[in-house]
């Protein structure tokens, strides 16, 4: 099955850009995915081709009419699920990531200006997502960037299957340092455990440094792996004491 990736966008020269190289680029060229970028504005109506206008009830900027985005969506292939790049969606994150990467591919719409208008979402099954507390130009770099991160994951493409089993997020902490050649730079040493060949210590020492540099680095995903590991069995029930 091809992952099939289908951008709205008023910029399709942006596509595929950065991820027609490295490891995208060539799962690209070995049709693992398809990349199909979509002119907005050849589903206007209007001579001027307009996709915005101005906000109702006054304010600086222009908004993307949903009249035009929607006729774009409604003329794309279904059965696949429609993301919004905006910085008022739900934060990307790796598990999401993966539902994406095992499923049949997506339809990305990528907002400009001060972004879309509400009713297009109240109008058509669409998921908001955001990669980050912060404004970008528009919504191109966060498709690349929500792309890059599932195409990654699609059979045959980082070579090992268990390449990306340590990575950080993936078990709800960040990754535990990295060393590599040679063993001495700068008179810093790689650690000795990890030149043991104890693989029990290297992999307790690993655990630990993951676990300090997270609670350290990002202390709510260390509180959410916390709450997660001392939380109660799945499906288990809280019960309160009466007296």
């Amino acid at each position: 099955m091809i992952f099939a990736a289908t951008i709205l966008t008023l910029y399709p020269e942006m596509f595929p850009g950065p991820l027609g190289t490295s490891l995208a680029g060539r799962a690209l060229g070995e049709g693992r995915w398809s990349c199909e970028p979509v002119q907005i504005r050849d589903y206007t109506t209007d001579k001027h081709r307009s996709v915005d206008d101005t906000p109702a009830g006054g304010g600086a900027g222009m908004v993307l009419r949903a009249d035009v985005l929607a006729a774009a969506l409604d003329a794309q292939a279904p059965g696949r699920p429609v993301l919004a790049m905006t910085p008022r969606g739900k934060p990307l994150t790796q598990a999401r990531v993966r539902d994406l990467a095992a499923g049949p591919g997506v339809t990305i719409l990528c907002g400009r200006f001060e972004g879309f208008d509400e009713r297009l979402f109240e109008g058509r099954d669409i998921e908001q997502v955001s990669i980050g507390d912060y404004i970008l130009s528009g919504g191109e770099m966060g498709a690349l960037v929500l792309l890059d991160a599932c195409i990654r994951l699609l059979p045959g493409v980082m070579g090992a299957a268990s390449s990306g089993d340590d990575e950080s997020f993936e078990s709800g902490l960040l990754e535990y340092p990295q060393y590599t050649r040679p063993p001495e730079w700068e008179g810093r040493m790689i650690p000795q455990v990890l030149r043991s060949g104890d693989h029990a210590r290297i992999a307790a020492w690993r655990k630990a440094q993951a676990e300090t540099d997270t609670r350290l680095r990002r202390p709510d995903l260390w509180e959410r792996h916390e709450g997660a590991r001392v939380g109660p069995p799945s499906g288990a029930q809280r019960t309160r004491k009466t007296t």
